[in-house]
C-alpha cells in the first residue's frame, strides 16, 4: 500500500472519531435539556434560619417594649405615686366606713347577763342592715346604747313588742298582755320583777328587753334602762366568729 493511501485512510479515520464526539456531545446536550423539561418546579420552603430570624426580631420587639415601659415608669412623677395611694387608703377606708356603718360590726361581750346563750368575751358580728327592711321580733338578740354612758351598749333579747302590756309576778312569770309568755331563754327563775311587777304598756316604737340570765342583767326592768326605743337598736346578733370552737349563728326565737 502506498504511502498516500494510508495518509487517506488516517484522515478518514479522524473525520469519523470527530464526527463520533460531536454526535455523542449533541446527545448529551438534547438529554439535558429534556430532563431539565421534565424537572417539576418546586415551591422553596422556609428555612429554618428564616424562622429562627423571625423569632429573634419578635423578642426583640418584646424587649423594646419593655424598655420603653420602664422609661415610663421612671418619667412618672413622684407625686402622682404619692396621690395614687392617697387614693387607695381612702377608698379602703370609705368601704370600711359604709360596712361597719351600714352592714355590720364586731361587738364583744362583756359580762354574763346573757348567759348561758352568750359568754364574756364572746366576739360577734353585729346584723346592722336587716331591720333596715324588716321590723324587730320577738327573741330577737339585739345590740343598744346604754343612754348613761359613752360608747357602752348593751346586749339583750326582746321580750315586749310595740303597743303590748308586759308585766312579771311575784313567782317570776312573764305577762304579755295578760297571758303568760311561752319561753326557755332564762336561765332560772326571776327573783326580781323590778319596775315590771305592774303592768308596762310599750309606746308604738319601744321594746321591752332583758337579758337571758334574768337573776344578773340590768335590762328594761331597770330604770336607768327602760324601754328601747326602734331608733336606738344599732342592730341584732347575727353570728359568733371568737371563740372559734363555739363558732355558730346566734338564735332568734321567732324565724
Amino acid at each position: 500500500m502506498s504511502q498516500e493511501t494510508e495518509k487517506e485512510i488516517q484522515n478518514n479515520q479522524e473525520e469519523n472519531t470527530s464526527e463520533d464526539v460531536e454526535s455523542v456531545k449533541n446527545l448529551t446536550e438534547e438529554t439535558a435539556v429534556e430532563a431539565s423539561e421534565e424537572t417539576p418546579e418546586e415551591t422553596p420552603e422556609e428555612t429554618p434560619e428564616e424562622t429562627s430570624e423571625d423569632t429573634s426580631e419578635d423578642t426583640k420587639e418584646d424587649t423594646e417594649n419593655a424598655d420603653k415601659e420602664k422609661e415610663k415608669e421612671k418619667d412618672k412623677p413622684f407625686w402622682r405615686d404619692i396621690l395614687e395611694m392617697f387614693i387607695y387608703f381612702v377608698a379602703v377606708f370609705l368601704l370600711a366606713f359604709l360596712i361597719v356603718t351600714f352592714v355590720g360590726q364586731r361587738t364583744v361581750v362583756d359580762g354574763s347577763s346573757m348567759s348561758p346563750t352568750l359568754s364574756d368575751k364572746d366576739n360577734l358580728i353585729v346584723d346592722k342592715i336587716s331591720y333596715r327592711f324588716t321590723d324587730p321580733k320577738r327573741f330577737d338578740v339585739v345590740v343598744f346604747p346604754y343612754q348613761h354612758a359613752k360608747r357602752t351598749f348593751y346586749i339583750k333579747r326582746i321580750i315586749g313588742l310595740p303597743g303590748e302590756t308586759v308585766q312579771i309576778d311575784p313567782e317570776g312569770n312573764i305577762y304579755i298582755d295578760g297571758q303568760i309568755l311561752d319561753e326557755d331563754y332564762g336561765a332560772e327563775t326571776i327573783l326580781n320583777p323590778g319596775r315590771a311587777d305592774v303592768p308596762i304598756t310599750l309606746g308604738p316604737d319601744e321594746y321591752f328587753v332583758m337579758g337571758d340570765n334574768r337573776n344578773n342583767s340590768s335590762d328594761s326592768r331597770d330604770y336607768m334602762v327602760g324601754n328601747i326605743n326602734r331608733k336606738d337598736l344599732v342592730g341584732r346578733a347575727f353570728v359568733r366568729i371568737y371563740p372559734f370552737k363555739d363558732f355558730c349563728i346566734i338564735k332568734h326565737g321567732e324565724e
